[in-house]
């Protein structure tokens, strides 16, 4: 069974399956990490949904890129988690199964693709206390202890 972090879905509510691929990428103690702004205007794990014939690792090297400006190498699944939550930027409530990796972040090609976000790097501890879900930051909190 999966986990399930965060609200419970709304009874009578109908949500869209969005699997995701998500990053953990440490480097010297440091976490690189995304802010998003509007409409979210938080921390994140980079990544982002996987499009229709896309598998979770071409996401997740994707959606890394476009979010941070970094290539990363070596990713290995951890684990998954599952969130219900609404889309603002999408208009729609979500189940959304996110797949979380640990990554190498190799090198930066420049600003982040995708707008809104920007490339972050946080210790190890605030990143923790920075993430905008509990998801993220218990994965994040279980690589750290």
């Amino acid at each position: 069974m999966i986990r399930r972090y965060g609200n419970s879905p709304r009874s009578g509510q109908r949500y869209q399956h969005r699997p995701g691929a998500y990053a953990i990428l440490p480097s010297a103690g440091r976490l690189l990490l995304t802010y998003q702004g509007d409409p979210h205007f938080e921390y994140q794990l980079p990544g982002g949904g996987i499009d229709p014939g896309e598998s979770p690792l071409q996401a997740l090297h994707r959606e890394v890129f476009e979010e941070t400006g970094w290539r990363i190498a070596a990713p290995r699944k951890i684990g998954a988690f599952r969130r219900f939550v609404y889309m603002p930027e999408y208009g729609i409530h979500a189940e959304k199964l996110c797949h979380i990796y640990l990554a190498r972040p190799i090198r930066p090609h420049g600003p982040p693709r995708e707008e809104g976000h920007e490339a972050v790097w946080l210790d190890a501890r605030t990143a923790v206390n920075s993430v905008a879900n509990e998801g993220d930051a218990a994965f994040l909190a279980a690589l750290i202890t």
